[in-house]
């Protein structure tokens, strides 16, 4: 393994002189979204490990270093993403009249220019002005609009990069936790559920945990439905029906995919620590165990896009706008998994072009 990681950093000694550029979006502006991203670019020491571009308002964000009274700090204004200084934090000004700025209220200017900071950052991507993108929280109600209606940023990218197979995964030192049917009413669950369903998201999560994760052989949890994983049939036919064929259908595919397991005895016995990723089937059953064990420091990955983005486990904490009691944990985290996906996407490029060279490699050690 010596060997192969000495891979990654010739490719890192390569890129030296052109760090990964690291796209952020100020989400809603009204919360904790500038609070993280300036506590979290604060030590100029980061500067060696990449180059941030903010997507947002320099006189926000001025409002936002005011407010939290740090005076230490400040963003390098450019007008394109290519003009990036990389010894610096950035932000490129994707609105820069006045505007009213109400810290804990949804306001409708705050999830318009929510939008247009992704706009920018999708089409700067596009350009290849910047490798990976953290988004910060948004208030999934006020950005609603005619060009955005998505229950989040998960179906929004999904559909901005034409993917119809991804993954919402919460990433933690913890826990890897996919999530088959993600932003739906739980009226709907059962109903969304399908064999094939379960089968697409197993694979999505195997490949990612191979190709962004770096993990040979990874083993995998599938969760239950309902209630003691249907109890044989006495609380609910889905286990049996739907979810065990999608498992076993899995294996045949040499993927090393396990379960269904009842939710409250997987993780009250702590048995997700036998598992490299685990896949719950709705939204709640897999954050609540998730929040639980990784409030502070997780991350939201979504797998399947041909961009790596990762977003804070954690809304716009209205709450607590403005009081300087965000902490950048969980953002900064985001922004280390980022790269560290997109190293290991470099890397896994390196395996899949060299698999000779590799395999020699490994056989002189």
């Amino acid at each position: 393994m010596h060997k192969i990681y000495n891979i990654t950093m010739i490719k890192t000694q390569e890129k030296k002189e052109n760090k990964i550029r690291v796209g952020i979006t100020h989400g809603d502006f009204n919360g904790i979204s500038y609070e993280i991203i300036i506590k979290s670019l604060l030590d100029q020491q980061i500067m060696e490990l990449f180059t941030p571009i903010v997507y947002g308002s320099s006189k926000i964000a001025s409002y936002h270093r005011k407010t939290l009274n740090i005076s230490d700090f400040s963003l390098n204004l450019i007008k394109r993403a290519d003009l990036a200084n990389q010894k610096r934090p950035n932000i490129i000004n994707c609105y820069d009249k006045e505007v009213k700025i109400e810290l804990g209220k949804s306001t409708e200017i705050a999830g318009e220019l929510s939008l247009l900071a992704l706009e920018s950052a999708i089409k700067d991507f596009k350009n290849n002005h910047f490798e990976v993108l953290v988004t910060a929280p948004i208030n999934k109600k006020n950005i609603q609009s005619v060009n955005f209606n998505f229950p989040g940023h998960t179906e929004y990218l999904a559909e901005k990069f034409n993917t119809e197979d991804y993954l919402m995964i919460m990433v933690s030192n913890k826990l890897r936790m996919g999530i088959v049917t993600g932003h739906i009413p739980i009226s709907k669950v059962s109903s969304v559920l399908t064999e094939e369903l379960i089968m697409r998201k197993i694979k999505i999560l195997n490949n990612s945990l191979i190709k962004d994760f770096c993990i040979t052989k990874p083993k995998i949890a599938v969760l239950g439905l309902n209630p003691h994983a249907g109890d044989n049939g006495l609380l609910g036919k889905e286990e049996a029906e739907i979810i065990i064929p999608a498992i076993k259908n899995s294996f045949d595919k040499n993927i090393l995919v396990f379960g269904p397991y009842s939710a409250d005895g997987f993780f009250g016995s702590s048995n997700y620590t036998h598992f490299d990723g685990v896949l719950a089937l709705y939204h709640d059953q897999g954050m609540l165990p998730f929040k639980l064990l990784s409030f502070n420091n997780g991350v939201n990955f979504t797998a399947g896009l041909p961009i790596v983005r990762t977003s804070p486990a954690h809304g716009t904490a209205y709450e607590i706008a403005g009081k300087n009691e965000a902490s950048p944990e969980s953002f900064m985290q985001a922004i280390y998994l980022a790269c560290d996906i997109y190293k290991n996407r470099l890397l896994n490029e390196e395996i899949y072009k060299n698999p000779l060279e590799i395999s020699n490699t490994e056989n002189d050690k």
